[in-house]
């Protein structure tokens, strides 16, 4: 297997409210995980965090199967930040029909911009990945992240988790490298839902061997977490473009 020769771990440890793969962004970050996780706005979220370091930025949305959010419901917020999106010509559209932009070609060949790439949920949504993997692999400066939500239907266990990653990575042949705790119930999400989600999360780690690079909570919960969550990552949450139920405890 090829290693990435990106690594989080040579970036500073210092206590802060940003977690260390911020410190030390990979070139290339993909964002993946079971439909309903949240990646979308964890992507969202991402590429507005590193713009403000002042990197320059680009989005890819390939999440292109029926996904429940449109990145293209953010192109203003985006542009106004300095942000470039790529985005399939039918989003904002009622058809789902799997066509690439090309425009992502020129994203990875372009070495100076930072890229964030929010990824189809689940293996189908995957498969649009693929014909990208060779040149991510080829740079070897990329972090794949796994977006885990113990309060989505079937995901609600770390071994259900792990299963949906492994359908994920055999199908886009990329392999994962870290994980995102997203666990949460929308606007309703208290900060004991997130401390309660820390050993699904850490079990989950344990199984896939990865190590939990974000823990996403909402803004408003942010200062009291402060010390009490593993690698915090405060959202700020995305227009729905399809309302979500959120799911009973």
């Amino acid at each position: 297997m090829l290693m990435n020769s990106y690594s989080s771990a040579s970036a500073p440890r210092e206590a802060g409210s940003e977690p260390v793969i911020l410190q030390n962004p990979p070139r290339l970050t993909l964002f993946a995980g079971h439909y309903g996780s949240g990646k979308t706005n964890i992507a969202l979220n991402y590429a507005l965090r590193l713009r403000s370091h002042g990197k320059p930025v680009t989005m890819a949305d390939l999440d292109i199967v029926n996904p429940y959010f449109r990145m293209e419901d953010s192109r203003k917020l985006l542009q106004e930040a300095g942000i470039e999106l790529i985005a399939s010509a039918y989003a904002n559209t009622n058809l789902d029909a799997p066509a690439m932009p090309k425009e992502t070609y020129s994203l990875l060949a372009d070495k100076s911009r930072f890229g964030v790439l929010d990824i189809g949920g689940d293996d189908r949504g995957a498969l649009a990945l693929g014909r990208y993997v060779p040149d991510i692999l080829a740079e070897n400066h990329y972090e794949m992240l796994l977006v885990a939500n113990k309060a989505r239907p079937l995901t609600r266990t770390a071994a259900d988790t792990a299963a949906v990653m492994r359908e994920i990575a055999e199908a886009c042949g990329l392999p994962f490298t870290g994980l995102v705790n997203n666990t949460n119930y929308g606007a309703e999400t208290t900060l004991e839902d997130v401390l309660e989600s820390a050993g699904y999360i850490r079990e989950l780690s344990e199984i896939t061997e990865l190590p939990l690079r974000m823990t996403c909570i909402r803004s408003e919960l942010a200062d009291d977490a402060r010390g009490r969550v593993e690698q915090p990552f405060p959202l700020h949450l995305q227009k729905l473009y399809y309302m979500l139920e959120p799911e009973s405890r």
